[in-house]
């Protein structure tokens, strides 16, 4: 069996009632939405988040955080994360994001300590943490701040 040989069961969806096509329909002048009222006419009906006048949630509820504008944003690897790249290399947030590390680069790059590495790179970054410095440049390779 394929996708396009895929059907839903017997009975299991009914057709959309056609409404407003005449009285003999059963729907027929109102069109099952009654008489009068704001829901009866067209456009009718309240806005989102309206509860009849009363203060709503949204507005009874405490504002909460802040989020700072002026934030710089980093993409974050961890030093295990270089392992995959070949002796000599020179890695910077291009070659991260054309390895697949990186799925969606800020600005800038920074690398953390978490894991080992064992091949000799050159790593350019905005910032290091300091483990991330030592295990790079002790495993033979050098952490350029740029």
């Amino acid at each position: 069996m394929k996708l396009h040989e895929l059907r839903a069961p017997q009975g299991a969806s009914r057709k959309a009632k056609r409404k407003g096509r005449g009285q003999a329909t059963g729907l027929g002048t109102t069109a099952g939405r009654g008489m009068n009222g704001q829901n009866s006419r067209s456009g009718g009906g309240v806005k989102l988040g309206f509860e009849g006048g009363q203060m709503p949630l949204y507005r009874r509820l405490p504002k909460r955080g802040f989020t700072n504008r002026f934030a710089k944003k980093y993409s974050v690897i961890n030093v295990s994360d270089l392992e995959r790249f070949d002796n000599g290399t020179e890695v910077s947030l291009e070659e991260l994001c054309n390895a697949g590390i990186i799925k969606q680069p800020e600005a800038r790059l920074k690398v953390l300590g978490d894991g080992e590495l064992s091949k000799k790179l050159t790593v350019k970054a905005a910032k290091f943490s300091k483990m991330a410095a030592e295990k790079i440049e002790g495993a033979g390779g050098k952490a350029e701040v740029i």
